[in-house]
């Protein structure tokens, strides 16, 4: 007598199977935009396209991992790791965006942050690095300044109870620290001269490009030193260069008091 053997097809959400596939080619589309304007490949606009392109598509596997636990939930099909998969993926990748863009909505749009609004920091050897593309280089006015007080009013100059010659020292070891790419490093010269360092520093992910300037004065009991970070590109910076120069501040406060 044969035996017949009842086999039920299992089957696999559709949804979840789709959601994991979108959730990880974001990954390399994003690691593709950032490498390519790294190398130069891409410029500004079209990396910053790419990067979008990846971030929606991680957006839509996340959705569609969602609706996938929806109906695994009803169905009882399979797929429930894939889903809860697809939406991890899609989450790690769409998080640290989605937090710098919340917080820069909050913020005036401004590309141009300095510590001296009046007289501000001027790009000199940067002048001639950056592209006739790129935002223009002088400081945007007292329109802005107002809107830095108001948005960042921990921005300010600092004054240390060190010689020019000390302070502008700790601030080119801390900006060799960051890696910054420095295009110029001009060491003060008595009251003749201010010193001042000129840098690019690269966003972490993509490696939008920021140009730094740091003067270095003397004053009657030390120094004073101003920093200016400005975005290359783009109409809003949300919030990158006021916390650029507050990091450079706070360290360059701290890597003082040891001394």
């Amino acid at each position: 007598m044969i035996k017949r053997r009842l086999y039920v097809e299992e089957r696999e959400s559709p949804l979840a199977r789709w959601s994991f596939r979108l959730a990880l080619f974001s990954v390399p589309v994003i690691v593709l935009a950032a490498v390519l304007y790294r190398m130069g490949v891409l410029d500004f606009r079209p990396a910053l396209v790419t990067l979008a392109a990846g971030l929606a598509i991680a957006g839509l596997g996340a959705l569609l991992a969602i609706a996938a636990c929806i109906t695994i939930w009803d169905s009882g099909w399979q797929g429930m790791g894939r889903a809860i998969g697809a939406l991890a993926i899609a989450l790690g990748v769409v998080a640290g965006p989605a937090a710098v863009l919340a917080r820069g909505v909050m913020l005036p749009p401004l590309t141009d942050i300095s510590t001296d609004a009046l007289d501000p920091p001027r790009f000199r050897a940067l002048g001639f690095a950056r592209p006739r593309t790129a935002n223009p280089l002088a400081y945007p006015g007292e329109s802005a300044a107002a809107l830095q007080r108001e948005a960042y009013p921990g921005i300010k100059p600092v004054d240390l109870d060190a010689t020019p010659e000390e302070a502008f020292n700790a601030l080119l070891a801390l900006v060799q620290k960051r890696k910054w790419r420095i295009l110029d490093a001009v060491p003060p010269r008595g009251g003749l001269r201010d010193g001042q360092i000129e840098a690019v520093a690269p966003t972490p992910l993509m490696g939008f490009r920021n140009d730094v300037v740091i003067r270095v004065r003397p004053t009657p009991k030390g120094s004073r030193i101003d920093v200016r970070s400005s975005s290359r590109y783009g109409i809003h910076d949300l919030g990158e260069n006021a916390m650029r120069i507050s990091s450079l501040m706070s360290d360059l406060t701290t890597e003082r008091r040891k001394h």
